[in-house]
């Protein structure tokens, strides 16, 4: 009599380094390093850049904590106590490696990276406005991923996803066009003349965007510019976070026999300033829900503006800051304790605000088995 002895299966070596806790280098600041950063991101790594000047998006993460920012140029100090590096300084790289060769720290070189082979049915030259949704990476739609991996160039912003630079191939060019409030910015003339020249020297143009590249994204003004130039543009819808970002964090925006209006407004302005559009005491008249985008810094004067116009001092609020992403962030309020919340609480950029009385709905529990059990 004969037995079988099934052996377990061998599984394949993992290619990927662990790096979740551990302390990670990336030396330059240029757009270049994003895809690195990117994928470093998704490990869960403590992230240091070392560079004296950092693009804008770089130095957006270091603000909001999600890396640190050295502001001097490398030392061989840099690579100790350290897990992985990668050199993205091309006058540099080689002695990075070198140096990290000898402290025995795994190194990686921008400026070595392998090509990937030559796309099938690559798509004319043009420009693609692609909206990627409010911050989850899988949030950009089919059509979005599609293109984005097709681009020779992608022209990105800060409130963009950046996790989806991560599996561009090796010969893309990055710009980084990102627009931070009150801070160095990009004009928005730049950004089309980028996209035009790109497109007419007979490259394919990916401009990445947050959200949806209609609402609030200066999209119109980008398709214009190319229409002018000759250049073929095609955009490619998002999902907005005026209706993601409520609906992640368990409220909806109507509700029957509650809200049967939605207002989407910016609150980049307020209407004592001379380049205000919107009527706010015509918002604090309306009872269904208000979405304000864009509305950290002048909380305090929109909040005073709505209940000046007759919204209830205790109507709901709730902020949803960094919607779709790890560093979601959620805070009831009402309309009268709003803007002293967002100091108590350190509320920034970006942050949704929906006013309304749907507002204040929360989702019911469900009941757990022990809850069944104790009433059975």
């Amino acid at each position: 009599m004969t037995s079988t002895v099934r052996l377990p299966e061998v599984q394949p070596l993992s290619t990927e380094l662990e790096l979740a806790g551990r302390r990670v280098v990336v030396f330059g600041g240029e757009p270049g390093a994003l895809r690195h950063l990117a994928r470093l991101c998704r490990t869960g790594a403590e992230i240091t850049v070392v560079a004296p000047v950092v693009c804008a998006a770089i130095g957006a993460m270091a603000q909001a904590g999600r890396i640190r920012w050295h502001n001097r140029s490398w030392q061989p100090e840099d690579l100790d106590d350290t897990w992985y590096a990668v050199a993205c300084t091309p006058e540099h790289n080689a002695e990075i490696a070198e140096t990290a060769e000898r402290k025995r720290v795994f190194c990686a070189r921008a400026d070595a990276e392998a090509s990937a082979p030559v796309r099938q049915g690559r798509p004319d030259p043009g420009v693609a406005l692609v909206g990627a949704g409010p911050g989850d990476p899988d949030l950009i739609t089919v059509r979005g991923r599609e293109l984005l991996g097709a681009a020779d160039v992608v022209l990105v912003d800060r409130l963009a996803p950046l996790e989806l630079l991560a599996d561009l191939r090796p010969e893309v060019e990055i710009v980084d066009v990102a627009k931070l409030p009150y801070s160095r910015t990009v004009a928005q003339e730049h950004i089309n003349e980028v996209m035009v020249e790109r497109a007419l020297a007979g490259q394919f143009v990916v401009r990445l965007k947050g959200g949806d590249p209609y609402l609030f994204g200066c999209g119109f003004e980008e398709v214009t510019a190319c229409a002018n130039a000759g250049v073929p543009v095609t955009v490619v819808p998002g999902v907005s976070s005026a209706l993601a970002a409520p609906a992640l964090a368990g409220v909806p925006v109507t509700h029957r026999g509650m809200a049967q209006e939605v207002t989407i407004v910016s609150g980049h302005v307020v209407s004592d300033y001379a380049g205000g559009l919107v009527d706010w005491s015509a918002l604090g008249r309306l009872k269904g829900t208000l979405v304000i985008l864009m509305g950290v810094t002048h909380v305090a004067k929109s909040s005073e503006l709505l209940m000046r116009a007759g919204r209830d001092a205790a109507t709901p609020v709730l902020v949803i800051q960094e919607a779709a992403t790890r560093f979601q962030r959620v805070l009831p309020s009402t309309l009268a304790d709003l803007a002293q919340d967002c100091i108590t609480h350190r509320v920034v950029p970006p942050a949704v605000f929906v006013i309304g009385p749907t507002a204040g709905l929360k989702v019911p529990q469900a009941p757990t088995a022990a809850d069944t059990a104790s009433t059975a």
